[in-house]
Parts: C-alpha cells; structure tokens; sequence
C-alpha cells in the first residue's frame, strides 16, 4: 500500500459518517501509510492512527449533550459554541484519553491542515512539524471562524483547514501518493455555493484580509476541487467513500439518535464497498 493517501473532509458533526467509516476500516486492519484531514476530518483521523476503535464515536455522541461540548451559553460565555477547552484538553487528556504514545509510534504519516489568516493560504503540518503538539495543530485546523477564537501556532494565526483547502487531495499529490482514498461528509451531487454574511466576515476580520478573501473564493475552492475528485475517480487514480443516503445531521447537530445513525450508516458503506476497496489498493 505505498504511495496511496487517505483523504478526510471536514464538515462539523457531519464528520462523525467518516468515524464510522474509519471504525469498519480499522476492524478490517486496514491502515493506509498517509493520512490527512482538515477540521473534523483531523479530529477523526487522529484516532484512527492512534488504533482508538471507538473514541471517535464516544468523542461525538457519548459527550454531545455536554454544556461544555456544543452550547450557546459557550457562545456567551466564552464566544465559541463548541468549547474548545473541552474538546482538546479536557476530553483527550481526562474524560476520553487519546493514546498519544500509540500515536506517535505509529508509522503512519498524519498530515493536518489549517488556513494562515494573514495570507488566507493552507498551510499543513507533518508530524515532525508539530512534534508533541498534535491536540495543537488539529484545534487550529477545527478552529470554525465566528463560533470560535483563532489560534496562535508556530508563529502564525489559524483557523478552520477547511477554509482554504476543504478536501486536500492536491497536498496528498503534492507528498508523493499517486493513488487516493477519500471519505467525503456530504452526497453525491452537493455543490457548495457562495458564503453568506460577506459583509460581517470582512468587518470581524478587517485585520486579517487573506481570511476574508478565502472565505469569499471558498465555495469556488470547494466544487473546483470536487470536480478534479470526481475526474481522477474516473481515471481510477481516486476511490471516494460518501454519504449514500440523504444527510439528516446539520453541520452542528446535538441529536444522539441523527449522530447515531450516521455513525452506523458510515460503517455500512464501508462495508458494502471493502471488496472494490481492497482491490484498489492492491
């Protein structure tokens, strides 16, 4: 399997359909040598690397209900709606403990992106790029702009990965994986259109104007980079894994049951898909 990439969307709680198309897939043994994700899709691969079979899924439905994890008195208080203390230091260091040293002995690279608000360019970190700071990086890359305060790394100011670089497959290309496997969080079909509150983007974040200009090309990004997706599938260079039925989740859902069912729905597509898939990476 040299030479083949895992590709992660984001998409907020959408993101839980690619926990559990990672779980069947970890159940499988099957373990792709590089992986990269933005946001959720960061989140999700994390675990996948460190071979936590169920801590995505304990992560995005056991705490859901939690004040601190998704809230609007988080949004009062603290001007984030999901708590992002909670999310990457209470729950990976305390309430869900992330195996950081499974992680860092893993052989496989993980690739985490993330948008530099200055130049509004991605930027992505190696492993030997964020060393010890992995929960770093990936809050950064999880980072949603107005629901959440940018993070200082590596002397840059960061957001959302999914801002610049939705669905990476260019830096997958860019490092050397000439085949690709990618785990899309919406259906067949979707195309995203341009952002709304233009103008409330530009005066909350008048200081950061490559910020402002990826948010306003990010749809163009979006369905740009869908279209080269859906052309290397058809060259056979891409095996995409996505929602086959209607999406019920919204991009912030609190609903256990809707997260639930996506879950279980993400592992019955990998299922029904692991003979093609395993001959594609063969």
């Amino acid at each position: 399997m040299k030479d083949i990439g895992l590709v992660l969307e984001g998409g907020g709680s959408r993101g839980i359909y690619t926990a559990g198309v990672l779980r069947y897939l970890m159940e499988q043994g099957i373990y792709l040598p590089y992986v990269i994700g933005v946001s959720a899709g960061a989140c999700n691969g994390s675990s996948y690397v460190s071979r936590q079979m169920d801590r995505n899924r304990a992560v995005n439905i056991d705490y859901i209900d939690h004040p601190e994890y998704l809230s609007f008195r988080n949004l009062l208080k603290k001007r984030q709606l999901f708590g992002m203390d909670f999310l990457f230091d209470s729950l990976p260091n305390k309430l869900e403990p992330f195996d950081f040293e499974a992680f860092y002995q893993a052989e496989e690279e993980f690739v985490v992106g993330a948008t530099d608000c200055m130049s509004g360019e991605a930027v992505f970190y190696k492993k030997e790029d964020y060393e010890k700071d992995v929960l770093a990086i990936i809050r950064a890359s999880s980072s949603l702009p107005l629901v959440a305060p940018v993070v200082h790394f590596d002397n840059r100011i960061l957001l959302d990965g999914g801002i610049s670089d939705p669905i990476p497959i260019k830096q997958s290309e860019r490092d050397g994986n000439r085949k690709n496997v990618v785990i899309l969080t919406k259906n067949n079909g979707y195309y995203k259109k341009p952002q709304s509150f233009s103008w409330y983007f530009r005066k909350k974040y008048k200081q950061y104007p490559g910020l402002v200009k990826a948010l306003e090309r990010r749809h163009v990004v979006y369905n740009v980079t869908l279209q080269y997706i859906h052309e290397e599938e058809k060259k056979g260079n891409v095996f995409v894994i996505r929602p086959t039925k209607k999406l019920e989740v919204g991009r912030m859902e609190r609903n256990k049951e809707k997260l639930t069912t996506l879950y279980n729905q993400g592992m019955d597509d990998a299922r029904k898909v692991v003979a093609p898939l395993s001959e594609f990476l063969s």
